[in-house]
């Protein structure tokens, strides 16, 4: 299988190589939708292609699903590259519909940096609060603010003054440094349009990203880590799968051995048969890179296909992971003023919890409970009649116990699915089409194979055609 797959390689169409002469960060567009972020990316693909080697991105060929057509909306987060003087950007195109946070998350747990894109004629919205949490409890390092649609308010600069101090304002409530971000002002529809004013104010946004976003440190020496964005299945039989993310920490080489986990128990082998970033060949990957990795089944996994395999699994060396299903964390609770939850929840609330490209159902639970139950396993026999008993102690104990907005607190998490965890991993906690809180994990506890929480459906993601994955 892995030689078959080889040699479609190198028989399919000869492909440009990647070449590595300029430092490789991924940023991305944030904000509230209809802001201007995808005209603001095809402003940037096509402003840096009249100056270097960048090739020019309309529209529409950013939000190139039908439905994102149909809609004139992002959906999905999509990938575009280009260069600037001193780097190579691989940028995210987030979308900002309220309906499509999701894929949000999934986007900006990517990035290395940020540019926030503002309507002049509109101010801060629900999303740019919302992005703003989320980039803040993912630890994004930098933001760099674009005002757009500033021709649509002219002679009107006290108006755009005070947008820019209203995001001033929630930078510095998100924990980013108001003061000294850098702020753009311009109009990415008439940079399309090659209106030489606002040209130039795309190139002074890239300036601003190359000397504002820091270099982030790679942890190349890691063994090899990278969650799963996307899943596509190739091949006249179909026996191959590519899967694209991110490059979490490691290198990884063609004709590596690998593994994938999550959503289950079990481990798939595979063998890694070529690496590709922006359609472009490499030999191996790095930390920070966007690639996508053509693997097929070794060992065990005899027949790999796209069924076995799906978006928020981890691809990784040989042994480099560990399934949970039952872990400790710290969350905050977000309050209804910060756009959280109105009301307390009580022990085995369920929300979902997004990590890497993952979204997970979680049963929430709190120490307390968990101690309790421990003594109650002690104190009653295992006949049906002294369970009951225990059960109904156990029920009126918690119904004392609620988590308010605003706490701080311990909790217990088990998992609908095992995943692969560690300590100190960050996660955003949402309800329907809320993000109602944040946490970490502090303490990775079990595999525990009795897991079964009833009633629950793993959610994958929206695409394009605005149906489940």
């Amino acid at each position: 299988m892995f030689r078959a797959a080889i040699r479609g390689a190198l028989l399919a169409p000869k492909k440009e190589v990647f070449h590595r002469n300029k430092p490789h960060l991924i940023i991305g567009t944030i904000g509230h939708v209809d802001h201007g972020k995808t005209t603001l990316t095809s402003a940037i693909t096509t402003v840096l292609s009249k100056h270097g080697n960048t090739k020019a991105l309309d529209y529409f060929a950013i939000d190139k699903s039908p439905e994102e057509k149909n809609r004139k909306i992002t959906i999905n987060a999509t990938h575009v590259e280009y260069e600037s003087e001193k780097r190579h950007y691989g940028h995210i195109d987030c979308p900002g519909h309220m309906d499509f946070v999701k894929n949000m998350i999934t986007g900006a747990a990517q990035m290395d940096g940020g540019i926030l894109v503002v309507a002049a004629n509109d101010g801060c919205m629900p999303q740019t609060r919302e992005h703003l949490l989320i980039c803040s409890q993912i630890g994004l390092p930098a933001l760099v603010c674009f005002i757009n649609k500033c021709d649509m308010m002219q002679g009107q600069e006290e108006m755009i003054e005070l947008v820019e101090m209203e995001v001033r304002e929630l930078l510095e409530k998100y924990k980013f440094p108001a003061e000294e971000t850098p702020f753009v002002r311009g109009s990415a529809v008439k940079a399309l349009e090659g209106d030489a004013e606002n040209e130039g104010k795309i190139l002074e946004l890239v300036k601003k990203c190359d000397e504002w976003i820091p270099d982030p440190p790679r942890a190349v020496e890691k063994p090899f880590l990278m969650a799963i964005e996307h899943v596509f299945e190739v091949g006249k039989d179909k026996k191959a799968v590519v899967v694209s993310g991110r490059v979490d920490q490691g290198q990884l080489k063609v004709g590596a051995d690998a593994e994938l986990s999550g959503f289950s128990a079990k481990k798939l082998t595979v063998k890694v048969a070529s690496i590709e970033m922006y359609h472009k060949i490499l030999e191996d990957c790095m930390p920070g890179d966007s690639v996508g990795a053509k693997i097929v089944g070794s060992g065990e996994t005899v027949n790999l296909s796209k069924e076995n395999v799906e978006r928020g699994m981890v691809l990784s060396a040989p042994g480099a992971t560990t399934l949970f299903n039952k872990v400790r964390a710290q969350v905050y609770v977000l309050t209804k003023e910060e756009g959280g939850r109105h009301t307390a929840f009580s022990p085995h609330y369920r929300p979902q919890l997004f990590f890497h490209c993952a979204d997970v159902t979680a049963d929430i639970n709190f120490p307390e409970s968990e101690k309790l139950a421990g003594e109650l396993n002690k104190k009653y026999g295992r006949d049906a009649a002294e369970q009951k008993k225990k059960e109904a102690e156990l029920k009126e104990f918690e119904k004392t116990l609620v988590c308010m907005p605003g706490d701080n607190r311990e909790v217990l998490l088990t998992l609908a699915y095992p995943m692969p965890m560690e300590k100190g991993l960050k996660f955003t906690i949402r309800e329907g089409k809320i993000t109602v809180g944040w946490g970490s994990v502090t303490e990775c506890l079990a595999l525990d194979p009795k897991v079964s929480i009833e009633g629950i459906k793993h959610t994958k993601a929206v695409t394009g055609k605005g149906k489940k994955k």
